[in-house]
């Protein structure tokens, strides 16, 4: 059997998968049926089951085992299996909880490896139905239908039946529940919570009994039971208010005029009104109005005032349970006006004016509350004397606004304000120009008592206080004042106050307080506040004012104070370079500069600053900077010393051009011979030896235009060549002393042999005669007379030649002469 099943071919395996799988969805046809105990439990609750597999009916289970399994939807569940009467299989199963408010379970059965659905059961979970609430009902006197509406209760996961039932008529001994044959009333469609009762099942003023009732397979729930006449509950239509109008004789009461609504004339109605200001919280209701139309009268009503008034009216005799018609359409009406009544609160700063003849007072005051104003305000009064019959006190202020400026006489100390409207003026109020010496306050200070409101608290003074006056300024850039930003509180023993006008929040306000005493003012005291805080709008913007190689100070602007948002509590700066981690310090609020120190040099830095409030911090733009490699101080010291050193250098270069010695000893002068005077110089030690000379010319200057050097060969004598004459032994060269006159003669050059080359003398001065130094000797042998030569050029070097008197050539030239 198993070789033929392996041999069945695809269609024939498909065909039989179909077969099974069609015998699943029938639940109980085909070869498996399934049971369980209840399809509908409470949600929670245990569920068994019950799977019966007929072998002969499943085609191909024929032979071989019979595997059951559960799936509860797409989930495995494990089941116990056994065998039953005539070779069926059984699986039982149990759930112990069961959570799904619905769910299909499934009995399947092992072929070729897979799991077939041969068997399905469905199973409903939930709860019994819920008690329906707040059951009410209304009578429509257009159709006569009563219409019953009530509150559903938790759902319960189930199909519920709900209906509105009905028993009647009551007797009138009897209570409810009388246990009377009940009836549908009505059935709510689309789940809806309400229904209406047909006029053909109504009977109209006799007691009825109606209640709700739910009902699905888990139980039934009723709702509480209403004993009512259909008429009690019935909703009319509103009435209609047709005049307004005030008492003549007393101004602060009305007469209300109203009509029935059309198809109630025959009823006795209990009617309510309602009223209100614009400026009313809330409506002021009037009950206990009693007809079927009529009038109706109320006092206590504000002069000058615009109301709003609305009207609803129910059957009299009708039970708490009857409903009210809806409120009718409004009706404005605006009550007579009266003079002002009441004192006006008032504050006062005067200073002398001028050369002190006369005081300027700037008075305010509040405007009197619409139950003192009497109707609407037409301006203020101030005079220097009240109002008597039948003469009017000279005015120094009339005007719409809640301030004025005005001069009076210096010592005028009570002035008199009063206000007035259409229906006449006020009693005037004395206000009292007192000087502010009294003593202070000890304490005051101010917190937030809501967004655009402030708690102002203080220390009571020990001298009795009449009122105490709280002025509060909103801190700006540019100076304002609010001439309404104050309040009078004329308990003198309150310690406390509340400012809301003209507060806003994140606004910084200034307040001061003056205790008013018998006689005199105290002098003020201040302090500041916000409402609400958050962080600045903006960071101040860094500069950086100094750098060095180690320090570097930054300076900022503080923040204007509208853009703080709050007190500002400290400034944090922040630097960093790129290989160290960010470095911070705070600073206190009241400075602006700060100098950070530690810094390498040479260094590139970012900082940034951050400002921050109570409420949070605002971070500011980065500055980048960059360390020096010195400090100004070793840069002043490098500059100084550099000074000093061309200081040096420029005083021992005037030194050296002042002294002719230092100036010899580095620089000596070397002298140039085409300026030099031959005759002047002699050899510093003449020989004794006889000096041969030339022939003898006749004296005369020679002029030597040009100075021109040979090399000469060796062994010959330069210059015209003579005949040869006796050898005389070489002489070495003499310094040449220069006779310029008595004294120590000054050595001056040595010429040597080998001459100057290219040197071109000038023309002057003219070299002079050669003396014949011989005969100046100290008793020599030579003769008395002077001797001299005018020596000829030679090819050489003539001068220079000439000049070599000690060598051995100029005394072999003089004798071959």
């Amino acid at each position: 059997m198993a070789r033929r099943g392996a041999g069945t071919p695809f269609l024939l395996q498909l065909s039989l998968l179909l077969l099974l799988h069609l015998g699943g969805e029938c639940g109980t046809l085909g070869c498996a049926s399934v049971t369980v105990g209840s399809p509908i439990v409470p949600l929670g609750s245990a569920v068994t089951a019950s799977c019966t597999i007929q072998r002969e009916l499943c085609r191909g289970l024929e032979q071989g085992k019979v595997r059951i399994s559960w799936m509860l939807d797409n989930k495995l569940v494990a089941g116990s299996q056994r065998q039953g009467p005539g070779g069926t299989e059984v699986s039982n199963l149990t759930l112990p909880r069961f959570n799904h408010t619905q769910a299909r379970l499934w009995c399947c059965v092992e072929w070729n490896g897979t799991k077939q659905r041969v068997g399905m059961a469905e199973i409903r979970a939930g709860y019994p139905p819920a008690k329906p609430l707040n059951l009410s009902c209304v009578l429509n006197l257009s159709d006569y239908g009563l219409t019953c509406q009530w509150e559903q209760g938790s759902d319960s996961h189930l199909p519920t039946s709900v209906v509105l039932k009905y028993a009647g008529p009551i007797p009138l001994l009897c209570a409810c529940r009388s246990r009377g044959q009940a009836v549908t009333g009505c059935t709510p469609r689309g789940g809806h919570s309400h229904c209406t009762v047909p006029r053909r099942l109504l009977q109209l003023y006799r007691q009825m009994e109606i209640w709700v009732s739910a009902t699905n397979a888990l139980g039934a729930a009723e709702s509480e039971h209403l004993c009512i006449d259909p008429m009690d509950v019935a909703k009319l239509d509103p009435p209609t208010l047709q005049s307004i109008q005030s008492i003549p004789f007393q101004t602060d009461c009305i007469a209300l005029a109203w009509d029935a609504a059309r198809g109630t004339e025959h009823m006795e109605l209990q009617c309510e009104l309602r009223y209100r200001a614009p400026e009313d919280a809330a409506w002021a209701l009037v009950t206990g109005i009693i007809g079927r139309a009529g009038t109706a009268q109320r006092c206590g009503f504000l002069f000058g005032t615009r109301y709003r008034f609305q009207m609803r009216c129910r059957r009299s005799s009708a039970s708490a349970l009857a409903s009210w018609s809806e409120w009718s359409p409004s009706r404005n009406y605006t009550t007579h006006e009266k003079a002002p009544t009441g004192k006006l609160d008032a504050w006062w700063g005067a200073q002398p004016a001028g050369t002190g003849a006369r005081l300027e007072v700037q008075l305010r005051w509040k405007a009197p509350r619409q139950r003192e104003a009497n109707g609407r305000v037409l301006g203020y009064r101030v005079t220097l004397s009240p109002r008597r019959r039948g003469r009017d006190p000279p005015t120094v202020c009339n005007t719409t606004h809640t301030q004025c400026s005005f001069s009076v006489p210096a010592g005028t100390r009570r002035v008199y304000l009063s206000a007035y409207n259409a229906a006449g003026e006020s009693a005037p109020t004395e206000v009292v120009l007192l000087e502010r010496r009294g003593q202070p306050l000890a304490g005051l200070r101010a917190v937030p008592a809501g967004e655009r409101s402030l708690w102002v608290q203080w220390e009571a003074p020990l001298a009795p206080v009449v009122a105490y006056v709280l002025e509060w300024q909103r801190v700006t850039t540019e100076p304002g004042h609010c001439s309404s930003c104050w309040q009078m509180e004329r308990d003198g023993a309150a310690t406390t106050a509340l400012i809301q006008d003209g507060i806003e929040p994140f606004q910084r306000y200034n307040i001061s307080l003056y205790p008013v005493y018998e006689g005199t003012v105290g002098v003020p005291v201040h302090t500041a506040a916000y409402s609400q805080q958050k962080a600045p709008s903006h960071a101040p913007k860094l500069h950086l004012k100094r750098i060095s190689k180690s320090e570097a100070e930054l300076c900022w602007e503080l923040l204007p104070v509208e853009t703080q948002n709050g007190f500002i509590t400290s400034y944090t700066i922040f630097w960093a370079n790129s290989t160290t981690d960010v470095a911070s310090a705070t600073v206190n609020p009241s400075l602006s500069c700060f100098v950070i120190r530690g810094l390498e040099p040479s260094t590139l830095y970012k900082v940034h600053i951050m400002a921050s409030t109570a409420a949070g911090g605002t971070n500011g733009t980065s500055l980048t900077l960059v360390t020096t490699v010195l400090d100004d101080t070793e840069i002043q010291f490098l500059f100084l010393t550099l000074g000093l050193v061309f200081v040096v250098l420029i005083v021992l270069l005037i030194c050296f051009q002042k002294n002719e010695r230092m100036k010899e000893q580095l620089w000596p002068s070397v002298p140039d011979p085409a300026n030099s005077s031959l005759g002047k110089w002699v050899p510093a030690a003449v020989p004794q030896e006889p000096l041969l000379v030339l022939a003898a010319r006749e004296p005369g200057p020679a002029a030597i235009s040009t100075v021109t050097v040979l090399e000469g060969e060796p062994g010959k004598q330069p210059g015209k060549e003579h005949p040869a004459l006796p050898a005389a032994p070489p002489a070495l060269p003499r310094p040449y002393v220069r006779q310029e006159g008595p004294g120590e003669p000054v050595q001056y050059a040595r010429v040597g042999g080998a001459g100057y080359r290219g040197q071109r003398l000038l023309p002057e001065p003219a070299p002079r005669f050669y003396e014949n130094l011989r005969g100046r000797g100290d008793g020599g042998g030579g003769g008395a007379g002077d001797w001299g030569f005018l020596e000829e050029p030679p090819a050489t070097f003539p001068l220079l030649q000439g000049l070599r008197i000690g060598g051995a050539e100029e005394l072999h030239e003089c004798r071959a002469d």
